[in-house]
Protein backbone atom coordinates (compact mmCIF):
# COMPACT_ATOMS: atom_id res chain seq x y z
CA UNK A 1 0.00 0.00 0.00
CA UNK A 2 0.81 3.69 -0.63
CA UNK A 3 1.96 5.67 2.77
CA UNK A 4 3.63 8.95 3.39
CA UNK A 5 6.68 8.29 5.64
CA UNK A 6 8.90 10.52 7.96
CA UNK A 7 11.72 8.76 8.17
CA UNK A 8 13.66 11.52 10.47
CA UNK A 9 12.52 15.06 11.77
CA UNK A 10 12.08 17.60 8.81
CA UNK A 11 9.93 19.63 6.79
CA UNK A 12 7.07 18.84 4.82
CA UNK A 13 9.26 18.74 1.41
CA UNK A 14 11.06 16.16 2.65
CA UNK A 15 8.18 13.77 3.52
CA UNK A 16 8.75 10.55 1.19
CA UNK A 17 5.34 8.35 -0.62
CA UNK A 18 6.39 4.80 -0.36
CA UNK A 19 5.31 1.71 -0.59
CA UNK A 20 4.78 -0.66 2.56
CA UNK A 21 3.55 -4.06 3.69
CA UNK A 22 -0.77 -3.91 4.13
CA UNK A 23 -1.38 -3.84 7.58
CA UNK A 24 -2.93 -7.23 9.16
CA UNK A 25 -5.52 -7.08 11.80
CA UNK A 26 -4.26 -8.81 15.19
CA UNK A 27 -6.51 -9.54 17.94
CA UNK A 28 -9.09 -7.44 18.86
CA UNK A 29 -8.40 -5.01 15.99
CA UNK A 30 -9.64 -4.15 12.32
CA UNK A 31 -8.32 -3.20 9.44
CA UNK A 32 -9.77 0.18 7.76
CA UNK A 33 -9.49 0.37 4.63
CA UNK A 34 -8.83 4.73 4.31
CA UNK A 35 -11.08 6.94 2.28
CA UNK A 36 -10.31 10.55 4.34
CA UNK A 37 -7.17 11.06 6.67
CA UNK A 38 -7.98 14.71 8.40
CA UNK A 39 -4.42 16.38 9.15
CA UNK A 40 -3.71 18.96 12.18
CA UNK A 41 -1.85 21.97 12.83
CA UNK A 42 -0.20 19.55 15.43
CA UNK A 43 0.99 17.50 12.30
CA UNK A 44 3.39 20.09 11.06
CA UNK A 45 5.16 20.06 14.32
CA UNK A 46 4.96 16.08 14.69
CA UNK A 47 8.09 15.67 11.74
CA UNK A 48 10.09 18.32 13.33
CA UNK A 49 10.16 16.48 16.36
CA UNK A 50 8.34 20.05 17.88
CA UNK A 51 5.58 18.05 19.49
CA UNK A 52 5.45 16.86 23.38
CA UNK A 53 4.54 13.05 21.56
CA UNK A 54 7.47 11.51 19.24
CA UNK A 55 6.45 8.41 17.09
CA UNK A 56 8.84 5.75 16.10
CA UNK A 57 10.23 5.99 12.69
CA UNK A 58 9.30 5.75 10.31
CA UNK A 59 5.77 7.08 10.57
CA UNK A 60 2.49 8.95 9.03
CA UNK A 61 1.30 11.74 9.71
CA UNK A 62 -2.24 12.00 9.86
CA UNK A 63 -4.31 11.60 13.55
CA UNK A 64 -7.71 11.00 12.39
CA UNK A 65 -8.99 9.15 9.58
CA UNK A 66 -12.50 7.63 7.99
CA UNK A 67 -13.27 4.60 5.79
CA UNK A 68 -14.50 1.15 5.84
CA UNK A 69 -13.60 -1.60 7.84
CA UNK A 70 -11.60 -4.51 5.60
CA UNK A 71 -11.06 -7.19 7.92
CA UNK A 72 -11.43 -7.98 11.40
CA UNK A 73 -9.00 -9.35 13.83
CA UNK A 74 -9.85 -12.53 16.74
CA UNK A 75 -12.56 -11.49 19.21
CA UNK A 76 -13.64 -8.29 17.49
CA UNK A 77 -17.64 -8.64 17.85
CA UNK A 78 -19.05 -4.67 17.28
CA UNK A 79 -17.79 -3.85 13.49
CA UNK A 80 -18.03 -6.27 10.82
CA UNK A 81 -16.67 -5.92 6.89
CA UNK A 82 -18.09 -2.99 4.93
CA UNK A 83 -19.14 -0.92 7.94
CA UNK A 84 -18.43 2.53 7.44
CA UNK A 85 -16.05 4.12 10.56
CA UNK A 86 -14.04 6.55 11.82
CA UNK A 87 -10.97 6.38 14.13
CA UNK A 88 -8.59 8.46 15.72
CA UNK A 89 -5.11 6.74 15.42
CA UNK A 90 -2.40 9.32 16.97
CA UNK A 91 -0.43 9.25 13.79
CA UNK A 92 -0.13 7.04 10.54
CA UNK A 93 -3.41 7.95 8.90
CA UNK A 94 -1.50 9.35 5.72
CA UNK A 95 -1.79 6.46 3.77
CA UNK A 96 -4.29 3.71 2.25
CA UNK A 97 -5.18 1.33 5.39
CA UNK A 98 -4.44 1.24 8.95
CA UNK A 99 -5.15 -1.67 11.77
CA UNK A 100 -6.43 -0.19 14.62
CA UNK A 101 -7.94 -1.61 18.33
CA UNK A 102 -11.99 -2.31 18.16
CA UNK A 103 -12.38 -0.35 21.13
CA UNK A 104 -11.07 3.21 19.31
CA UNK A 105 -13.35 2.85 16.43
CA UNK A 106 -16.73 4.26 16.04
CA UNK A 107 -19.36 4.13 13.31
CA UNK A 108 -20.91 6.52 11.20
CA UNK A 109 -24.10 6.61 9.41
CA UNK A 110 -24.80 6.18 5.84
CA UNK A 111 -25.86 10.30 5.44
CA UNK A 112 -21.93 11.25 6.95
CA UNK A 113 -19.35 11.94 4.03
CA UNK A 114 -15.88 10.72 4.97
CA UNK A 115 -14.14 13.84 4.70
CA UNK A 116 -16.43 15.46 7.05
CA UNK A 117 -16.30 12.55 9.58
CA UNK A 118 -12.42 12.62 9.78
CA UNK A 119 -12.57 16.03 11.00
CA UNK A 120 -14.32 15.45 13.27
CA UNK A 121 -12.14 14.05 16.12
CA UNK A 122 -9.42 15.62 17.34
CA UNK A 123 -10.70 19.20 17.14
CA UNK A 124 -14.43 18.69 17.91
CA UNK A 125 -13.51 16.29 20.69
CA UNK A 126 -10.93 19.10 22.04
CA UNK A 127 -13.61 21.75 21.99
CA UNK A 128 -16.16 20.09 23.45
CA UNK A 129 -13.61 18.52 26.28
CA UNK A 130 -12.56 22.16 26.94
CA UNK A 131 -16.00 23.54 27.09
CA UNK A 132 -18.08 20.96 29.02
CA UNK A 133 -15.10 19.49 31.16
CA UNK A 134 -12.92 22.58 32.06
CA UNK A 135 -14.65 25.57 31.06
CA UNK A 136 -17.36 25.16 33.68
CA UNK A 137 -19.61 27.29 31.36
CA UNK A 138 -22.59 28.97 32.53
CA UNK A 139 -25.51 30.01 30.30
CA UNK A 140 -24.97 33.62 28.44
CA UNK A 141 -21.72 33.80 29.54
CA UNK A 142 -19.37 35.10 26.82
CA UNK A 143 -16.31 33.12 25.45
CA UNK A 144 -14.25 34.68 23.45
CA UNK A 145 -12.49 31.65 20.46
CA UNK A 146 -8.70 32.80 19.19
CA UNK A 147 -8.22 31.29 15.92
CA UNK A 148 -11.41 31.80 15.60
CA UNK A 149 -11.62 30.41 11.59
CA UNK A 150 -8.90 27.11 12.16
CA UNK A 151 -9.78 23.78 12.88
CA UNK A 152 -9.80 24.17 16.79
CA UNK A 153 -11.43 27.74 17.01
CA UNK A 154 -14.17 26.91 14.80
CA UNK A 155 -15.59 23.91 16.37
CA UNK A 156 -14.74 26.02 19.77
CA UNK A 157 -17.66 28.94 17.98
CA UNK A 158 -20.26 25.99 16.92
CA UNK A 159 -19.84 23.93 19.96
CA UNK A 160 -20.48 27.26 22.51
CA UNK A 161 -23.33 28.31 20.38
CA UNK A 162 -24.80 24.91 21.26
CA UNK A 163 -24.23 25.22 24.98
CA UNK A 164 -25.82 28.90 25.30
CA UNK A 165 -22.99 30.94 25.45
CA UNK A 166 -22.07 34.32 23.65
CA UNK A 167 -19.46 33.40 21.30
CA UNK A 168 -16.70 36.20 20.20
CA UNK A 169 -14.87 35.37 17.22
CA UNK A 170 -11.20 36.96 17.21
CA UNK A 171 -9.02 36.28 14.23
CA UNK A 172 -6.86 38.16 12.18
CA UNK A 173 -8.72 39.20 9.35
CA UNK A 174 -12.27 40.26 8.19
CA UNK A 175 -12.49 37.48 6.09
CA UNK A 176 -11.88 34.97 8.85
CA UNK A 177 -14.23 36.65 10.95
CA UNK A 178 -17.14 36.39 8.43
CA UNK A 179 -16.63 32.77 8.25
CA UNK A 180 -16.75 32.43 12.15
CA UNK A 181 -19.42 34.30 11.98
CA UNK A 182 -21.25 31.79 9.77
CA UNK A 183 -20.67 29.37 12.27
CA UNK A 184 -22.14 30.43 15.63
CA UNK A 185 -20.21 33.77 16.47
CA UNK A 186 -22.16 36.40 17.43
CA UNK A 187 -19.73 39.00 18.18
CA UNK A 188 -16.27 39.60 16.22
CA UNK A 189 -13.03 41.23 17.23
CA UNK A 190 -10.30 41.71 14.63
CA UNK A 191 -6.85 41.55 16.37
CA UNK A 192 -4.47 42.57 13.41
CA UNK A 193 -6.68 46.11 13.60
CA UNK A 194 -7.50 46.07 17.57
CA UNK A 195 -6.04 45.91 20.61
CA UNK A 196 -7.22 42.51 21.39
CA UNK A 197 -7.32 43.34 25.00
CA UNK A 198 -8.70 46.49 24.33
CA UNK A 199 -11.19 45.16 22.14
CA UNK A 200 -12.68 42.57 24.53
CA UNK A 201 -12.84 45.33 27.17
CA UNK A 202 -15.09 47.22 24.65
CA UNK A 203 -17.67 44.34 23.66
CA UNK A 204 -17.86 42.98 26.81
CA UNK A 205 -19.01 46.78 28.18
CA UNK A 206 -15.49 46.52 30.57
CA UNK A 207 -16.74 43.47 32.08
CA UNK A 208 -14.05 41.43 30.68
CA UNK A 209 -14.34 37.94 29.02
CA UNK A 210 -16.02 35.07 31.07
CA UNK A 211 -14.24 32.29 29.19
CA UNK A 212 -11.08 32.45 26.91
CA UNK A 213 -10.67 29.38 24.58
CA UNK A 214 -6.80 29.93 22.65
CA UNK A 215 -5.18 28.03 20.47
CA UNK A 216 -2.73 30.61 19.50
CA UNK A 217 -0.47 31.09 22.12
CA UNK A 218 2.57 33.94 21.42
CA UNK A 219 1.49 37.55 22.58
CA UNK A 220 -2.00 36.85 22.35
CA UNK A 221 -2.55 34.78 25.67
CA UNK A 222 -1.38 37.59 27.92
CA UNK A 223 -3.52 40.13 26.73
CA UNK A 224 -6.33 37.46 26.74
CA UNK A 225 -5.34 36.92 30.32
CA UNK A 226 -5.69 40.89 30.78
CA UNK A 227 -8.86 40.69 29.38
CA UNK A 228 -10.62 38.43 31.78
CA UNK A 229 -13.83 38.96 34.05
CA UNK A 230 -13.52 38.21 37.72
CA UNK A 231 -13.35 34.42 38.07
CA UNK A 232 -13.06 33.67 34.14
CA UNK A 233 -11.13 30.68 33.28
CA UNK A 234 -8.44 30.63 30.20
CA UNK A 235 -8.30 27.66 28.56
CA UNK A 236 -4.61 26.53 27.12
CA UNK A 237 -5.38 25.11 23.72
CA UNK A 238 -2.05 25.22 22.26
CA UNK A 239 0.12 27.23 20.28
CA UNK A 240 -0.74 27.74 16.96
CA UNK A 241 1.65 31.02 16.89
CA UNK A 242 4.95 29.53 17.62
CA UNK A 243 5.72 30.67 20.93
CA UNK A 244 4.95 29.24 24.38
CA UNK A 245 4.13 32.32 26.44
CA UNK A 246 5.35 33.17 30.01
CA UNK A 247 2.40 34.38 31.60
CA UNK A 248 2.42 37.39 35.03
CA UNK A 249 0.60 34.65 37.76
CA UNK A 250 -0.24 38.40 39.67
CA UNK A 251 -2.91 38.33 36.38
CA UNK A 252 -4.43 35.58 37.64
CA UNK A 253 -4.41 36.56 41.41
CA UNK A 254 -5.65 40.13 40.42
CA UNK A 255 -8.36 38.57 38.30
CA UNK A 256 -9.51 35.90 40.61
CA UNK A 257 -9.22 33.69 37.57
CA UNK A 258 -8.18 29.81 36.59
CA UNK A 259 -5.84 29.41 33.62
CA UNK A 260 -6.74 25.41 32.97
CA UNK A 261 -4.76 23.21 30.71
CA UNK A 262 -6.65 21.74 27.97
CA UNK A 263 -4.55 18.02 26.97
CA UNK A 264 -7.09 16.25 25.01
CA UNK A 265 -5.08 13.55 24.05
CA UNK A 266 -4.24 12.63 27.55
CA UNK A 267 -7.43 13.07 28.63
CA UNK A 268 -8.58 10.91 25.76
CA UNK A 269 -6.80 8.13 27.27
CA UNK A 270 -7.39 8.30 31.01
CA UNK A 271 -11.03 8.64 30.22
CA UNK A 272 -11.79 5.85 26.97
CA UNK A 273 -15.32 5.49 28.08
CA UNK A 274 -16.28 8.88 28.17
CA UNK A 275 -14.26 10.07 25.30
CA UNK A 276 -16.13 7.56 23.23
CA UNK A 277 -19.17 8.80 24.32
CA UNK A 278 -18.20 12.55 23.42
CA UNK A 279 -17.26 11.16 19.92
CA UNK A 280 -20.29 9.02 19.51
CA UNK A 281 -22.24 12.68 19.94
CA UNK A 282 -20.09 14.45 17.89
CA UNK A 283 -20.10 12.14 14.77
CA UNK A 284 -24.76 12.27 15.47
CA UNK A 285 -24.65 16.17 16.23
CA UNK A 286 -22.48 16.27 12.66
CA UNK A 287 -24.67 13.65 10.81
CA UNK A 288 -28.15 15.71 11.83
CA UNK A 289 -26.25 19.15 10.39
CA UNK A 290 -25.86 20.79 14.13
CA UNK A 291 -22.00 21.69 13.72
CA UNK A 292 -20.57 21.45 10.53
CA UNK A 293 -17.33 20.09 10.52
CA UNK A 294 -16.37 22.26 7.89
CA UNK A 295 -13.34 21.09 5.21
CA UNK A 296 -11.29 23.46 3.75
CA UNK A 297 -10.01 22.02 1.28
CA UNK A 298 -8.98 18.22 0.63
CA UNK A 299 -5.29 16.71 -1.55
CA UNK A 300 -4.37 13.68 -2.81
CA UNK A 301 -1.99 11.61 -0.56
CA UNK A 302 1.03 12.73 -3.06
CA UNK A 303 0.56 16.13 -2.06
CA UNK A 304 0.48 16.03 1.54
CA UNK A 305 3.34 18.53 2.31
CA UNK A 306 1.06 20.91 0.32
CA UNK A 307 -1.02 20.22 2.70
CA UNK A 308 0.99 20.51 6.01
CA UNK A 309 2.28 23.91 4.35
CA UNK A 310 -1.61 25.31 4.39
CA UNK A 311 -1.68 24.42 7.97
CA UNK A 312 1.36 25.49 9.07
CA UNK A 313 0.82 29.18 7.48
CA UNK A 314 -2.39 29.25 8.84
CA UNK A 315 -4.23 29.78 5.66
CA UNK A 316 -7.49 27.22 6.53
CA UNK A 317 -10.65 27.63 7.46
CA UNK A 318 -11.88 24.44 8.69
CA UNK A 319 -10.40 21.06 8.32
CA UNK A 320 -7.50 20.09 5.70
CA UNK A 321 -8.17 16.38 4.56
CA UNK A 322 -6.05 13.77 1.81
CA UNK A 323 -7.36 11.15 0.08
CA UNK A 324 -5.39 8.22 0.23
Amino acid sequence: MKAILCSQFCGPDDLVLTEIADPVAGPGEAVIAIKAAALNFFDTLMIQGKYQIKPPFPFSPAAEVAGVIESIGEGVTTLKVGDRVVASCGHNGAREKIALPEKSIVKIPNNLDYDRAAGVIITYGTALHALEDRASPKPSETLAVFGAAGGTGLAACELGKLMGLKVIACASSDEKLEFAKQHGAELTLNYAKEDLKEGLKRITGGKGVDIVFDPVGGTYAEAGVRSMAWEGRFLVIGFAAGDIPKLPLNLALLKGCDIRGVFWGAWARLNPDKNRANLEKLVKWTAEGKISSHVDRTFPLAKTADALKVLAGRQAMGKVILHP
